[in-house]
């Protein structure tokens, strides 16, 4: 039996599809390695505005969890952090090498499952996924993972997309309508979602079993952050949100927690 073959099928999935992804996130990947400003999500807003990252990461341990072409690691490399990215997809980690060749900075890069990673326990000073596997895994098996390999005091910074653009976004296959303003879905039970005409997996929770699931695993929770989209924004992702749309509602969010002493 293969190792894929033994992977949850939803891991198989996920790395089938950003296999086939990967080259449309070659560019998009160099240009984010290409500056060291640090921008979130699908709108690119600031890091100086949102104020996630910690203030100083110089000398710490991070591990990108999800990392795809790494170029947040890039980001944590270029402040001083020591980063380790791992991402599912070996197309996506591929892309990631090539530029740490363009770019001229190393740092390691392992193939495997957010849910089950080869580190240590207590092996980092922080863990961080924009999207990656705060939306590609599941967050029963990477939020305890994640616990597991951060040292007491460590923190967790996650960035992925907020319930309520999950609950309005119209299910239609190829065609993609970005969310209305109409509860399509249950809030209650999110979890795995898989959309029409895709093979992908995603994972989503309301925020009440987020802060469950976190304190459970030994997080405390410093800050959450609704993303609301700037006046001028645009985004490649049109069928998620319009910036109408994500000016009135959440269509993003990010946590940061720790880990309890």
């Amino acid at each position: 039996m293969s190792d894929i073959e033994t992977l949850p099928e939803h891991v198989r999935a996920n790395r089938e599809a950003w296999d086939r992804y990967a080259v449309e996130y070659v560019e998009p990947g160099r240009k984010s390695w290409a500056t060291t400003d640090v921008s979130w999500g699908i709108w690119g807003i600031p890091d100086a505005e949102l104020q996630l990252l910690p203030d100083d990461v110089a000398g710490q341990d991070v591990v990108e969890l999800g990392c795809g072409t790494g170029y947040v690691s890039a980001w944590l490399a270029r402040r001083g952090a020591r980063p380790v990215g791992i991402d599912n997809s070996p197309a996506q980690l591929e892309s990631a090498r090539r530029f740490q060749a363009e770019f001229g900075l190393e740092f390691p890069l392992h193939l495997g499952n957010a849910e089950a990673t080869p580190f240590e326990d207590g092996q980092f000073d922080g863990a961080i996924s924009e999207y990656g596997a705060a939306l590609w895994a599941d967050p029963y098996a990477w939020i305890p993972e994640a616990a597991r390999i951060l040292k007491p005091g460590g923190w967790l910074l996650f960035y992925t997309n907020a319930p309520l653009v999950i609950l309005t976004i119209p299910d239609v296959g190829d065609d993609e309508v970005p969310a209305g303003t109409e509860l399509l879905r249950p809030y209650f039970g999110m979890h795995k979602t898989v959309w029409k005409g895709d093979t992908s997996v995603e994972f989503h929770l309301p925020h009440g079993e987020w802060i469950r699931l976190l304190r459970a695993t030994g997080f405390e929770i410093e800050k959450l952050v609704e993303v609301q989209a700037p006046a001028d924004a645009s985004t490649r992702y049109t069928g998620i949100a319009t910036a109408e749309w994500a000016r009135q509602w959440p269509s993003e969010e990010a946590w940061f927690v720790r880990k309890r002493g």
